[in-house]
């Protein structure tokens, strides 16, 4: 590896460009002291004297054509930079503040080694504009100080958006103060959102507000009834509620005015999004006078309806000067201006640029789903639709998701009515965000779902398009992971060890994944009975509707050891690469002998069937006659145990195959 691979190796995402020499490697740079040649850049400054000062990065230079010091960033910012490495200082130069702010993230990541080539040069910009997290603090409140951890973590990663997604049917968390019945008992003041939005900006990040509606909102309903039709009762309860605004009264929009109003004084940026999803169209159709607003309006239907109130919504907006943005349910023929945000699936991005409305890409970048992050690092953006489909179909195929493909063809309703674009549109795709909705999400157990995937997803929208090495990519997630903006080791310790395990156990547990998809909300009978197709979009959907209670709600606590686990076990993938048999079979051995606390549950019979796989995997190694006997006794291990995988197995498989 030359000195110019070895530095690529510590960075993630990946740079537009790099070259280097074979020069020599300068191990000693002295201390780091910061050189402006033109103005100082006072955010610039800040940032690098918190992370470069104990690098002993030597002279950086730093210039910044466009300071940008007292304003948030906005979309389309300028956020090129340039690196150039050499024996006598390291030059930064930057278009603007916030592209600085990226270059000297890659200078920290370039000096974790201590060293650095001579002649060594970076250029580098991103690949799309809108690189975000959609953070759902609604289902379960985030205390406000890990939004200003996740908003250090963004930084790290060069993301550019943290989209906060503040209303929802249990809960209200702006608190505004036109309509101070709205806010939950948990909920961020608006003195406390401009403090986070003033910390966000400082680091090149902005803070996008989304208030949900029309549907989504039993809990406004409860305390303002009157803005409905029909009554609401509060809900702890998950999936989709029938509550919905009554989009035919002047005081609904005269309530929203306000508070959009309180809105764009507490988030500068022109973007607000207005949700748009999943609005369930039974009130609307029940009454009477709704639905004699429509044909009055000629709506047509309630389709139609979700419309006018989209276009009366957006009119609010843009007296504010502000830029709509919806989830692509609010597709119609006749929608108002808005920015798309695509969750369901490779067709209605491309429906959205028929329209044409530009898009953000959200679909193939779902966390709560629990896969590993090479699934999300394979899904592009701008894959042609016909790729994008074809690689849908083949997670049903990928061992790590085979007990919930059947599940998988519910996304297949989202084929009808696709298009073929075969035209240049007169849209594009501005980026994409990872998306973190919080059902099994809360404070303590965000940083384990977080930040083990959503690097793979911030290299997706950063880098090149030909940036697609996998085992490269785990490589470097397995350093960057190691900064503390994004590690959740620590977290996870201290929560595995208050629910009473041993350093034994903890290290076996680490070995197990929670199942996929939807599985641990809709509840492990119904993903046994392989309640599938139309059925099993009705029970996602409606929730208390479904043949048996869900397993989850609001008032669930989150706190047995499938909680914290890691979504992808990268202890699993590591320990199987390095060949450590003796040591799993030791630990799990170990782990199984002591007593285990009642919230392991399914834990330890997942651990067991690890153990089997490990003796069996050894056995099978010895002679290479058995090894395909061996692999399929192995895979008879790899299934559900309550909530649990075994996470060593897959691994354990392909090592096998490897060896066949």
């Amino acid at each position: 590896m030359t000195h110019g691979e070895m530095a690529l190796a510590q960075l993630l995402p990946l740079p537009l460009q790099a070259r280097s020499s074979n020069a020599a490697m300068t191990e000693q740079r002295g201390a780091t002291s910061l050189l402006w040649p033109g103005a100082t850049d006072s955010r610039v400054k800040a940032y690098a004297e918190r992370v470069l000062n104990a690098l002993d990065c030597g002279v950086v230079a730093i210039e910044v054509a466009q300071i940008d010091s007292s304003s948030a960033p906005q979309f389309g910012t300028n956020e090129d930079y340039e690196l150039r490495v050499s024996a006598r200082q390291i030059q930064l130069k930057a278009a603007s503040t916030w592209g600085a702010l990226h270059g000297i993230t890659t200078l920290r990541q370039l000096m974790s080694n201590g060293s650095l080539p001579n002649e060594f040069s970076i250029v580098d910009s991103p690949r799309f504009t809108w690189r975000g997290l959609m953070l759902d603090v609604a289902r379960h409140f985030i205390p406000l100080s890990q939004l200003y951890a996740v908003v250090d973590g963004l930084q790290l990663l060069k993301l550019n958006v943290l989209h906060l997604h503040l209303s929802d049917d249990q809960g209200f968390r702006f608190g505004s103060n036109a309509w101070p019945r709205l806010a939950s008992n948990d909920h961020y003041t608006m003195q406390e959102l401009q403090s986070l939005v003033a910390y966000a900006a400082d680091r090149g990040v902005r803070i996008i507000p989304e208030i949900d509606m029309p549907g989504h909102v039993t809990h406004w309903l409860v305390a303002y009834p009157q803005w409905g039709c029909e009554e609401a009762q509060p809900s702890q309860r998950f999936g989709v509620h029938p509550a919905c605004l009554d989009p035919t009264r002047e005081e609904v929009y005269d309530a929203l005015a306000s508070l959009f109003a309180e809105l764009a004084e507490v988030f500068p940026d022109r973007y607000v999004h207005v949700g748009g999803d999943e609005v369930n169209p039974k009130w609307w159709q029940r009454s009477e006078r709704i639905q004699a607003f429509i044909t009055e309006h000629n709506l047509q239907d309630e389709r139609g309806l979700q419309n006018y109130f989209l276009q009366r919504v957006h009119n609010i907006l843009v007296n504010l000067d502000k830029q709509v943005i919806g989830w692509d349910e609010v597709l119609h023929e006749q929608m108002p201006d808005c920015l798309v945000q695509n969750w369901r699936g490779a067709t209605t991005r491309d429906r959205a640029l028929a329209v044409p409305r530009s898009c953000i890409v959200s679909a193939p970048y779902y966390l709560d789903l629990h896969f590993p992050a090479d699934i999300h690092y394979r899904f592009d953006p701008l894959a042609s639709q016909q790729d994008w489909l074809r690689m849908e179909d083949e997670l049903a195929a990928d061992l790590r998701l085979e007990h919930i493909a059947p599940a998988l063809a519910w996304t297949h309703q989202w084929r009808d009515g696709a298009i073929d674009l075969d035209h240049e549109p007169g849209a594009e795709v501005i980026g994409g965000e990872a998306c973190l909705w919080s059902e099994l999400v809360d404070g303590s157990t965000l940083p384990m779902r977080l930040w083990s995937r959503l690097p793979g997803i911030a290299e997706r929208l950063w880098s090149p398009a030909d940036c697609r090495d996998v085992d490269g990519f785990y490589l470097r997630l397995s350093k960057v992971l190691q900064y503390p903006e994004l590690s959740s080791t620590q977290q996870q310790r201290q929560c595995l060890e208050q629910l009473g395990l041993t350093a034994q156990q903890i290290e076996a547990a680490n070995w197990l994944e929670p199942t996929k998809w939807y599985s641990r909300l809709l509840g492990e009978e119904l993903m046994q009975a392989r309640l599938l197709g139309e059925e099993l979009m009705q029970a996602r959907l409606q929730g208390s509707e479904m043949p048996q209670a869900r397993p989850y709600q609001v008032d669930t606590p989150l706190n047995r050891v499938v909680d914290f686990l890691l979504p992808e076990s990268l202890a699993a993938r590591d320990q199987v690469a390095d060949a450590r048999f003796a040591l799993l079979r030791q630990t799990c051995e170990q782990a199984l002998a002591e007593q285990w606390p009642v919230a392991s549950d399914g834990a330890v019979d997942a651990i067991q069937a690890n153990l089997t796989a490990v003796k069996l995997t050894e056995q099978g190694l010895q002679n290479a006659e058995v090894i395909t006997e061996t692999i399929a006794l192995v895979r008879e291990q790899y299934r559900p145990y309550g909530e649990y995988m075994p996470g060593l197995i897959p691994y354990l498989i392909s090592h096998l195959q490897a060896n066949r």
